[in-house]
């Protein structure tokens, strides 16, 4: 199964390797496909953004498209930065990529009680067909709260400052595989690989 991985992201990119590899897929990914216009992502919700993003390449480049639409759910912000998390510090003016949006919602929490910074890791998966129909979708996410500072070096995004109370530790001070088995992405990726065998298209790995 030929595959393209719908996004630039160079850590979701690894991430879906690290989840899918070694299960009869060839991979392919959007940095190799630098001359398509970026997917409006439009949708209100992370399904639909997910939806949209699979189905336009699917039908694009006429391959299997698995994107995926993934944020962080701050309850002190009514749920935001959501769908627009990568492009939190963006939106308000305040520069752009990962430190920018960490430092931009360090700012906004600075007054916010410890008891109070709770938030979630959100991630849904969409699978379109060549054609563009999208054919299976799979979510997950992942309870913690937000430090005051960074901690850990590994992962991306918000990773440093989203704390797991029951491991102690937050996602950037996890290994790749800790990381997998309780973060969101890496549990919507595990149900997206189930349904990906139970429908035939992968053979079955056990898991």
């Amino acid at each position: 199964m030929r595959l393209l991985i719908a996004s630039t992201n160079p850590g979701k990119i690894r991430e879906f390797g690290q989840m899918l590899g070694g299960a009869g897929i060839e991979f392919t990914d959007l940095t190799q496909q630098s001359q398509l216009p970026p997917v409006q992502e439009t949708g209100k919700t992370f399904r639909e953004n997910a939806c949209l993003k699979a189905a336009a390449y699917a039908k694009q480049l006429n391959l299997w498209a698995l994107a995926d639409d993934s944020g962080l759910a701050v309850d002190a912000l009514a749920g935001q930065p959501g769908v627009h998390s990568a492009r939190w510090a963006e939106m308000h003016g305040a520069g752009r990529g990962d430190a920018d949006n960490n430092a931009l919602l360090l700012r906004q929490l600075a007054d916010v009680p410890d008891g109070q910074r709770t938030a979630r890791f959100v991630c849904e998966l969409a699978l379109a067909e060549p054609g563009g129909k999208v054919v299976l979708t799979a979510g997950d996410s992942v309870e913690g709260k937000i430090l005051r500072q960074e901690r850990g070096h590994n992962g991306f995004g918000y990773d440093p400052l989203f704390f797991v109370e029951g491991l102690g530790k937050t996602t950037a001070q996890l290994a790749p595989q800790q990381k997998h088995q309780i973060s969101h992405r890496g549990k919507a990726l595990l149900r997206m690989r189930l349904l990906l065998e139970r429908s035939g298209l992968l053979p079955r790995s056990g898991i």
